[in-house]
């Protein structure tokens, strides 16, 4: 049966490998495909960042969806949809296994599919939660091996955008797949220059690095994020890059912290979330590679939080932490530690520190005068019984840091974007 005007969403997860394609990708080349028997593209399409921390992911852990509006019949677009994601998804990749589902805009299932939705971004969910789903609306899918992209697919769909942010991705011609990225590294900078903070994550500015160019071998030559459509525009129009074979702007839930529990939500810590935690610090440490971790004591019991190597100077700020001081962390949990992404420094604690006292006469620092004898100026021989005790200056401030743009996670909101006071932003 022919469905006239018939609004269509379509959901795809787990196209691509660490030996490349992009989810993405291949989502513009459905959408090219299904332009080309009459269909229309209604509003951006959706890139839906998942819970960073499930370790079956494959690169990103993005899903993709798109609504369209097509008089075709709804089987007519899944063969079109099978054909596309045979001819181009890494399924002989063992950890790749990509989901389908096709939902009818004026659907039920879209109120379902909300939480459902939230919960792929926070908690782990399996695949059979995914294809009860598919069963009680009873959905039309494609199911590729194991079909974990299910998942994704749906939640890509069902995900209430409540905070966003727009990513322009650019790809690069096929016959350049694989091969090392042509670009002019000064136009990037250049381009952060004109348009940010309307643009962010664009370069990394202290570390000399262009963050929005990627090192994987998959299609896309660069990806711009922002909040404004004229900025990324313009950006785009900036930067010089080898020749682009096209090019998407994507609605995604990228940079809004939608990945974090609030300590208040919870009873216990759990592997493979993300949490806001609040605590006292009560050990500091540092291991081989530049690893910076901290302990802080907090209604859960006591936490490992890590900085890693990668985050560069945000380690420096982690290193000047002292026992007492309140931290709130911002970050995702992996073998019992979390992955420090934020710091809000809400207390410094008062560190005292003794000194030899000043001579009041020379204005020297005395020197001890022997055991249980007090201190004497070694010049005019003043007297005086006890140490000084002051205050240690403290080398940081309170407030919010994070780890630069080098080191950001895809979900984890850049201060930039955050209504906050005494904010101290890393670029």
């Amino acid at each position: 049966m022919v469905l006239t005007g018939m609004k269509l969403w379509i959901g795809i997860d787990d196209t691509d490998s660490n030996k490349g394609m992009c989810t993405t990708y291949l989502a513009v080349l459905l959408i090219e495909e299904l332009e080309k028997t009459g269909a229309k593209l209604i509003g951006f399409p959706r890139l839906i960042r998942l819970n960073p921390t499930i370790p079956y992911k494959t690169r990103g852990n993005g899903a993709v969806s798109f609504l369209i509006e097509s008089n075709k019949d709804i089987g007519e677009i899944v063969d079109l949809v099978d054909e596309i994601v045979l001819s181009h998804a890494m399924l002989d990749d063992d950890n790749t296994n990509p989901g389908v589902v096709f939902v009818e805009n004026d659907n039920r299932a879209i109120d379902f599919l909300s939480k459902f939705a939230f919960k792929a971004v926070r908690d782990v969910i399996s695949l059979d939660e995914a294809l009860f789903l598919i069963g009680k609306f009873m959905l039309p899918h494609l199911k590729y091996k194991k079909g974990r992209g299910l998942i994704g697919a749906l939640a890509s769909i069902g995900l209430d955008l409540y905070d966003y942010t727009l990513e322009l991705l650019a790809y690069r011609k096929p016959e350049k797949f694989g091969s090392k990225r042509e670009y002019d590294k000064e136009s990037f900078f250049e381009a952060d220059k004109k348009t940010y903070p309307k643009t962010f994550d664009t370069v990394d500015w202290h570390n000399k690095e262009v963050v929005c160019v990627p090192n994987s071998p998959d299609p896309v030559l660069f990806g711009i994020r922002g909040e404004d459509i004229h900025a990324l525009k313009e950006a785009f129009e900036i930067v010089k890059t080898e020749p682009i074979d096209k090019y998407m702007i994507f609605i995604t839930n990228q940079a809004t912290d939608m990945h974090l529990i609030h300590y208040n939500e919870i009873e216990k810590l759990e592997n493979y979330r993300s949490y806001i935690l609040k605590g006292e610090v009560i050990d500091k440490y540092e291991i081989q590679g530049g690893h910076v971790f901290i302990v802080i004591q907090t209604p859960f019991g006591e936490v490992k939080c890590a900085a890693f190597e990668p985050t560069k100077q945000f380690r420096n700020i982690v290193r000047k932490l002292e026992r007492g001081d309140v931290v709130e962390v911002y970050g995702s949990m992996k073998r019992n530690t979390i992955n420090l992404e934020k710091i809000n420094i809400v207390e410094l604690a008062k560190i005292f520190i003794e000194e030899n006292p000043i001579c009041p006469v020379c204005k020297k620092r005395m020197e001890s005068a022997g055991r249980n004898q007090g201190y004497r100026c070694k010049k005019c021989k003043t007297k005086s019984k006890e140490k000084i005790v002051k205050i240690k200056p403290r080398e940081i401030e309170e407030g919010f840091y994070e780890v630069p743009p080098r080191a950001r996670r895809h979900l984890s909101k850049p201060l930039v974007r955050m209504n906050v006071e005494k904010k101290h932003i890393f670029r």
